[in-house]
């Protein structure tokens, strides 16, 4: 008899690098031994999703990632009824099917997603551990090793109503920022192959551009724009060219922002 793993897709196939910044794999680890969720709040590219794929290969735990969007519902997370040529079927959703089988889920930017979807996580993220699936007429106990994750950003939440209290107390919070210039330049050389000067270079333009936050700009350049400068010099593009390329113009579309994110990059390169 074939024994199929409804997880196969889900499991990690090699070590996610992550350069800790400070005691968040004890706390993660803490957190997962009392069996609560956790919420990782953070600026965006600063390492969360990373993180979260890291601890899941730490831990041996397929990991069902979700990246939430305001058309996302409650019924794409929890499963629906598919009609084929045997009749009709059951299908679980992401959610469904980390908690049936024990899986580490990852809401990504929980905040983009519909109200609906925010209120299904409550059973499961307290004591109960429970999933009610209305639809299949079942309630689903949570598998021992499910683990609950969810994200977001806080810079971003003036746009949106932001978590009830029924939701923030029902989980561990960690919280996230850009690393230390000394960590974020070994973490950019490392990720993008380039030398620690080059790196070390482009850590303090992005430290340049997260002051201008106080003059209008939403966010600076993260460490996964870095990142993506370092990959572009690797494959041949100037030092200037490839931060104009991936820090200075996807940061804004604002012509006296770009004029002096413009200005910073050609001062630094």
């Amino acid at each position: 008899m074939v024994v199929v793993d409804p997880l196969a897709d889900w499991r990690l196939a090699g070590e996610p690098f992550y350069q800790p910044a400070g005691n968040e794999i004890a706390a993660f680890e803490a957190a997962r031994s009392a069996r609560l969720p956790v919420l990782l709040k953070g600026p965006t590219g600063c390492g969360k999703t990373r993180f979260v794929e890291h601890m899941a290969w730490r831990l041996k735990l397929p990991l069902v990632t979700i990246a939430c969007h305001e058309d996302f519902t409650a019924g794409d997370l929890a499963g629906r009824w598919l009609l084929d040529a045997e009749g009709t079927r059951w299908m679980d959703g992401p959610l469904a099917l980390a908690a049936r089988h024990g899986a580490l889920c990852y809401l990504d930017e929980l905040l983009e997603a519909r109200a609906d979807t925010t209120v299904l996580l409550h059973p499961l993220a307290d004591t109960r551990r429970v999933l009610p699936l209305e639809r299949h007429g079942e309630l689903l106990q949570a598998h021992p090793d499910f683990q609950l994750v969810v994200s977001y950003n806080p810079g971003y939440q003036g746009l949106h109503k932001g978590f009830k209290p029924s939701t923030r107390q029902r989980f561990v919070a960690l919280g996230f920022d850009y690393p230390d210039p000394s960590i974020e330049a070994a973490i950019v050389a490392r990720e993008g192959g380039v030398d620690d000067a080059l790196a070390q270079r482009l850590v303090q333009l992005a430290l340049r551009t997260r002051r201008l936050r106080d003059q209008g700009l939403e966010e600076g350049a993260s460490t996964r724009m870095l990142v993506h400068a370092a990959l572009l010099v690797r494959a041949g593009l100037p030092p200037q060219a490839a931060a104009l390329q991936a820090m200075a113009d996807p940061l804004s579309d604002d012509p006296e922002l770009l004029a002096v994110l413009h200005a910073l990059v050609r001062a630094s390169f």
